[in-house]
């Protein structure tokens, strides 16, 4: 079986999925395209030589019959309207976070999902796809190292643009390792601080940077993550799981070790798409195999994308308020239970 898939969205990143859908996976083909700027669509059906319809909005492409699934990397604002559409028209969709920009609008699409009765979303969280996270989560759940008592992690980039202001450490860039701490460590959040250090002097006005986030779970988890945008020098994601027993830390992006002028150095990355590449085409194949194979997505959950609004915007309240900031979660419904349990 070929999953027929239609694209709402042609940007940067849609092109991207456009492009590993047909050139680099497989069990995939894109049908159906559409972008709010109808040049942008037909550019891309041409770059890539497809066979697809090109529709005037996502209403009409949601409703091509000969689309079994759809892909959702629009502007972020309409991603909600998107799924909801898609649900209402029972197809599955693989949407690019943010599954909706507010807390309410992931419950709307949760509870239209669980009306439905059937899973059909899968959220963009591709580090859970990655090889070292996986490692990792594996580390913790084979009990190597004990009960995980604390976390240290970083998101640092070498430098951000001028629009890129201080609440977007946490919906741009904190998002992900909300994701994939919660993920790790199987246990909800409960509260977060934040705390600004000592400002960069190449943070531009409207930014400050860098930010230190406490995070506490239910089981008393704490976790460190900082967020430096504009660290110089390179992409750098780093993550250390202190247990009872031992540590365990997320591997090194591979980079050749050269030996020369009286020095050992090693390279580090400079863009943030070369070090998840692979796991944005593992994250893809495994939803169309998923859905072909199993009839319905296996990766992160509509829940998963409310847990991580709920939390972004509790991050974002504490960067205001300087104080602690409760994170309010319920119980995850029947539906959604171990839904989620990715192990690739």
């Amino acid at each position: 079986m070929v999953l027929r898939i239609g694209v709402v969205g042609t940007g940067a990143i849609g092109r991207e999925h456009i492009n590993r859908i047909t050139n680099k996976l497989s069990g995939g083909k894109i049908v159906a395209v559409t972008d709010v700027n109808k040049v942008a669509a037909k550019q891309t059906v041409e770059q890539y030589q497809l066979d697809a319809a090109i529709y005037p909005d996502d209403t009409a492409l949601i409703a091509d019959p000969n689309v079994d699934a759809v892909v959702v990397t629009s502007w972020g604002p309409a991603h909600e309207s998107t799924v909801l559409a898609a649900i209402k028209a029972g197809k599955f969709v693989f949407c690019e976070k943010p599954l909706a920009t507010t807390a309410e609008g992931c419950k709307r699409i949760v509870e239209a999902e669980m009306k439905h009765g059937k899973k059909l979303v899968q959220v963009g969280f591709m580090r859970r796809y990655d090889s070292g996270y996986i490692q990792l989560k594996k580390t913790i759940e084979n009990n190597e190292i004990g009960e995980p008592l604390m976390i240290r992690a970083a998101h640092r980039n070498p430098t951000v643009n001028e629009n890129y202001t201080t609440d977007m450490a946490v919906t741009d860039t904190l998002i992900h390792e909300i994701d994939v701490l919660h993920w790790l460590v199987d246990d909800d959040y409960n509260s977060v601080q934040v705390l600004f250090p000592r400002k960069t002097k190449y943070a531009h006005s409207n930014l400050q940077d860098p930010q230190l986030f406490t995070i506490e779970t239910n089981k008393g988890i704490v976790m460190n993550v900082e967020v430096f945008v504009n660290c110089k020098y390179g992409y750098d994601i780093q993550c250390e799981v202190a247990g009872e027993e031992g540590i365990a830390k997320l591997p090194e992006f591979p980079s050749v070790v050269v030996r020369k002028d009286e020095k050992l150095s090693t390279g580090i990355l400079n863009d943030w798409k070369y070090r998840f590449m692979e796991a944005y085409n593992v994250e893809i194949q495994d939803f169309i195999d998923s859905v072909t194979k199993n009839g319905e997505p296996q990766g992160p959950t509509a829940w998963d994308g409310y847990i991580a609004a709920v939390t972004s915007d509790a991050c974002v309240k504490a960067q205001v308020s300087g104080e602690k900031e409760t994170i309010a979660l319920p119980e995850a419904p029947e539906f959604y239970r171990n839904r989620a349990k990715l192990s690739v």
